[in-house]
């Protein structure tokens, strides 16, 4: 079985543009991303996918593989769909070009169950919210599942409601496992042929109205695996989170 992930990476980022060439100890963010991915046991190539020359051309200083994709996509999904049209790959991860801390035992656990189950079509990944701030972000995308791990909707709204302890929230309640709630890693698994059907398929209304691409899989009865870990994910979409992400990473140098 042929894996490949593909770092959807553009320039022109809406809260912080030319996030993926910041810097964090000396080295662009798209290349911790790229060589984390490279570390997965299970994905036999990693491409970066983007639009800017900028981009392209860090990848290739680093030694890495770029692909130049068109402008005009509007998602990250539409210009992983381009670079997976050219591709023999059976499966395609989608790693996110903004999570520099990505562990790549992720992308492993991700693409497990599709090693063992043929007819699944997309997955993803959850960890559990321990604090009340994340629970009601907006800007932390939350997601419920069913008995076997299949997601059941995904939110930026708190999920689920919990009615009886709402005015009693507090964050030992989710510390301390009395309230389980996850919210979701934006890592995807797709089968090829299914990505390339996913992405001509038109926004739905849900999807519009929560700003959530996997929604739109959702609304067309596509079962989407999500399986749990306990990473906890640091994305970069502001420069206060380049700050973060910069302070973790040198917590986990002193580790090493």
């Amino acid at each position: 079985m042929k894996i490949t992930a593909v770092i959807p990476a553009r320039y022109a980022s809406t809260r912080f543009p030319g996030k993926a060439l910041a810097e964090i100890d000396g080295r662009p963010m798209i290349q911790h991303v790229y060589e984390r991915a490279v570390q997965s046991k299970l994905v036999g190539r990693v491409i970066v996918a983007t639009d800017d020359p900028r981009i392209a051309d860090a990848v290739s200083t680093f030694g890495g593989e770029a692909i130049m994709t068109s402008t005009g996509h509007e998602t990250g999904t539409d210009r992983l769909a381009e670079v997976a049209a050219g591709l023999d790959s059976d499966i395609i991860v989608n790693v996110q070009g903004d999570e520099p801390l990505i562990d790549p035992a992720i992308i492993d656990l991700a693409l497990q169950p599709f090693l063992e189950e043929a007819d699944l079509q997309m997955g993803t990944v959850k960890t559990r919210i321990k604090c009340l701030h994340d629970f009601l972000s907006p800007n932390v995308v939350k997601v419920v599942t069913d008995n076997r791990g299949d997601a059941l909707y995904f939110s930026r709204s708190p999920l689920p409601f919990f009615r009886d302890k709402w005015k009693d929230l507090k964050d030992e309640s989710f510390c301390c496992g009395k309230l389980l709630c996850y919210k979701h890693v934006g890592l995807y698994v797709y089968r090829r042929d299914f990505l390339l059907k996913f992405a001509a398929l038109p926004a739905t209304f849900l999807e519009i109205s929560e700003k959530l691409e996997q929604l739109r899989a959702i609304e067309n009865g596509i079962k989407i695996r999500v399986v749990e870990t306990e990473f906890e994910s640091i994305g970069v979409d502001t420069p206060d989170d380049l700050l973060k992400a910069q302070e973790q990473y040198r917590k986990l140098k002193k580790r090493m």
